[in-house]
C-alpha cells in the first residue's frame, strides 16, 4: 500500500482552491480537487500538477447538494484505490464558495440559504461524510476570511457563515483529536481572485486596500496556498484549534 500523502480540496479549480492545489503539489502531495461547473479548468490544474511530478484527479461536485455526498464519497474511495492503492487520505480542504455582497438589511432568505448551503451545511456534512477516509494523523483546514476580525460594507451574511465555520473548527478539533486529526481554519485577509467578480484584481482594489495593510499590498493566491501546504505539513504537527489570519496585516 502506497504511503503517498493525498490531499482533497473543494473548489480546487480556480481561485485559491488553485492555488492551494498547486502549493501541495510543490511539496510533494498528491490530489483529490474538485469543480462545480469549470471541467475545463479542473484539467488543467491537474495537468499542472502532472506538469509538477505529482498525481492529480478531478471530480464534479456541488458542495450545495448535501444528497450527492455519498456518491462523491464513493468517487474518492474508489480513485484512491486505483490511483494511490490506499483506502484513505491524509488532508481536506474545504475551500469551495462564492461570494454575496448587500446589506443586511437588504438580504433575502433566499440569499441567506444558498450561503449556509454552501459556506457552513456543505462544510459541516461534506466533512463528516469524508471522515471514514481521512487517515488517522491527518489535518482539516477550513477556509474562513478576515472579515470575521474586521468589518466590509455587504458581507454581514457570508461572515457570518464563516463565524459559524470558526467555530465548528474548534468543536471538530476536539472530537478529532483522539484520531491525531488537527483542524485548523485559515483566514484570507484581500486577496486578488476572481472572488466577487473580481473586483478585487482591480488596480483601484489594489491600490486603496493595500495601503491599509501592514506589508504594504493585497494578497496573492499563492500567498495563502503555500500558509496552507505549510500548515498541513509535519511542521505543523503541533498545531490544532487555531485561526490563522493571512492577510498581510490587513487593518490592524
Amino acid at each position: 500500500m502506497s504511503n503517498q500523502k493525498i490531499a482533497l480540496v473543494t473548489g480546487g479549480n480556480r481561485g485559491l482552491g488553485r492555488a492551494d492545489v498547486l502549493a501541495l503539489a510543490d511539496t510533494g502531495v498528491d490530489v483529490v480537487l474538485t469543480y462545480r461547473t469549470g471541467k475545463d479548468e479542473a484539467e488543467q490544474v491537474v495537468a499542472e500538477v502532472a506538469a509538477r511530478g505529482r498525481r492529480a484527479v478531478a471530480f464534479q461536485l456541488d458542495t450545495s447538494v448535501v444528497a450527492s455526498f455519498d456518491d462523491f464519497a464513493a468517487q474518492v474511495r474508489d480513485a484512491l484505490r486505483t490511483t494511490w492503492d490506499r483506502d484513505s487520505f491524509d488532508v481536506l480542504v474545504n475551500n469551495a464558495g462564492f461570494a454575496h455582497v448587500a446589506p443586511f438589511a437588504e438580504t433575502t432568505e433566499k440569499d441567506f440559504d444558498d450561503m449556509v448551503d454552501v459556506h457552513f451545511k456543505g462544510v459541516f456534512f461534506l466533512t463528516q461524510k469524508l471522515l471514514p477516509l481521512i487517515a488517522d494523523g491527518g489535518s482539516i483546514v477550513n477556509y474562513s476570511t478576515g472579515l470575521t476580525r474586521f468589518v466590509a460594507e455587504g458581507s454581514s451574511t457570508y461572515a457570518a457563515m464563516k463565524g459559524a465555520v470558526e467555530i465548528l473548527t474548534k468543536y471538530q478539533a476536539k472530537e478529532l483529536g483522539g484520531r491525531g486529526i488537527r483542524v485548523n481554519v485559515v483566514a484570507p485577509g484581500p486577496t486578488a481572485t476572481d472572488f466577487g467578480g473580481g473586483f478585487m484584481k482591480s488596480d483601484e482594489f489594489r491600490a486603496g486596500v493595500g495601503s491599509r495593510v501592514a506589508l504594504g499590498r493585497v494578497g496573492e493566491p499563492e500567498d495563502v496556498g503555500d500558509a496552507i501546504a505549510a500548515l498541513v505539513s509535519d511542521a505543523g504537527r503541533w498545531i490544532t484549534a487555531q485561526r490563522i489570519e493571512v492577510s498581510g496585516g490587513a487593518l490592524l
